[in-house]
């Protein structure tokens, strides 16, 4: 791989000792307040997120509308297709922005739109469950991550433009503790009250979660950038997807890593399983499962705060490698617990979610080794195929429930702990960036 990578960003120096660039001068001047205006857009980001928890408050309310299975398992499907397909076709349009702080701030507000629509319409329309309201609702669910798949692209470029390599870890450990403790407080407070109320209190739900990511958008403007004079010609849907063709061609060190970040994504869909193991065999309930998802977000939290400096101090492999490795043991941990005597299993089940609180820090470093791998100046196109490469593994999820009920979960989930280890070794030949020259 070539020493040189592509635009200085951040954490560059000016070659042959000569002065820095202005806007250089400029990025590291106000990248304090830069990084607080992204922790700020993070933790209130967050804080409305645990309002629409997959786990909980979307399934329960689809559930309220439509009870069919196979609705429910459209959820993870239109997720990720939302999450990466947008942000890959529009991913140029962020590149040649002159700044990409208002991208953020648009993404922000048409994540918000969805949810302060749905919640208008719970609130106005009948409330009495109708299965008309369902088509209405997967558009909404399916709006809203289009924006989120632009929010964490256009996040991702300005932390690659804005922040130093050796302080993004810290930035990850301060915006997701710092947003892990006030959203957990306010689920307390406000969810058990309104889940409740019916209808009303989904539409008091929503209003929340569509209010925090309209104050997310605002602390867009909080961040000062300096304007890139970026141009480039418009692309056909064909001459994009050939240029990504071309980006895994080139670069071996990204396509490798592409790689390891499919075979780590297929821990993402076990996830709606594990709850199911623990009822089918240790007969834990559907009350179980508010506990866990407040377990789950403390231990992103807590996991952030331990894996952030660790990226900072010894690099995104290294941290990416041990988080991995650690993931891969998730599956046989279930296992094992599912297999104990059912009161000790009950109690002990809860650790499952607290190792499941691993897997977005996994991604989050992923998307920060890409940052010191990729030219700056590509660094929109580089962040959006490793999406779509994770969206085609997720595509599978169907599949792997089909096998569940074929084959057991013992086969399913050793099997994605087979898929998992092999991405933590493959991790051994990627390149460590900041050894390289540049």
């Amino acid at each position: 791989m070539q020493a040189d990578r592509g635009a200085p960003s951040a954490s560059s120096t000016p070659p042959h000792g000569g002065p820095p660039k202005p806007e250089l001068v400029q990025i590291r001047r106000e990248e304090p307040r830069n990084m607080a205006a992204l922790i700020l857009h993070a933790v209130v980001t967050r804080v409305g997120w645990i309002f629409k928890t997959e786990s909980v408050i979307i399934p329960a309310f689809l559930d309220s509308i439509a009870g069919a299975g196979w609705l429910r398992g459209l959820l993870p499907v239109l997720n990720r297709l939302g999450q990466s397909l947008p942000p890959f076709f529009l991913s140029r349009r962020i590149t040649v922005a002159p700044r990409k702080k208002n991208v953020l701030l648009l993404a922000s507000l048409a994540m918000a739109a969805p949810f302060l629509a749905l919640a208008a319409g719970v609130w106005l329309l009948d409330p009495e469950p109708r299965s008309g309201y369902a088509p209405a609702f997967l558009v909404l669910y399916t709006l809203f991550f289009c924006g989120t798949g632009l929010s964490m692209l256009s996040a991702g470029t300005l932390q690659g433009k804005l922040i130093r390599a050796n302080r993004r870890g810290r930035l990850l450990a301060l915006a997701t503790f710092g947003g892990s403790l006030p959203a957990i407080l306010f689920a307390w407070w406000l969810l058990p009250g309104w889940l409740e109320q019916g209808a009303h209190g989904y539409a008091k739900i929503f209003a929340f979660a569509g209010g925090c990511f309209a104050l997310a958008a605002a602390a867009a403007l909080l961040i000062r950038e300096p304007a890139d004079a970026r141009q480039e010609p418009a692309a056909s849907a064909v001459e994009q997807l050939r240029n990504a063709r071309e980006i895994l061609r080139r670069d071996a060190d990204y396509r490798r890593l592409v790689v390891v970040g499919a075979l780590f994504s297929t821990s993402l869909i076990l996830i709606p399983h594990y709850q199911s193991l623990g009822r089918a065999r240790l007969g834990l309930s559907g009350a179980d499962l508010m506990f866990w998802v407040v377990t789950q977000n403390v231990a992103v939290g807590l996991a952030s705060v331990l894996f952030g400096p660790l990226a900072d101090r010894y690099g995104n492999r290294l941290t990416l490698r041990i988080v991995i490795f650690a993931t891969a043991l998730v599956p046989p941990l279930a296992l094992a617990l599912s297999h104990l005597e059912p009161a000790l299993g009950r109690s002990l089940y809860t650790l499952v979610f607290v190792a499941i609180g691993l897997l977005p820090i996994g991604f989050r470093l992923t998307s920060n080794y890409i940052l010191e791998i990729a030219p700056q100046s590509e660094h929109p196109r580089y962040l959006s195929l490793s999406q779509v490469c994770t969206a085609a593994v997720i595509l599978s999820s169907p599949l792997f429930g089909l096998m569940v009920d074929l084959a057991g979960y013992e086969w399913v989930f050793l099997s994605v702990t087979a898929l998992v280890l092999t991405g933590g070794l493959l991790t051994f030949g990627l390149v460590e960036p900041r050894n390289l020259r540049r």
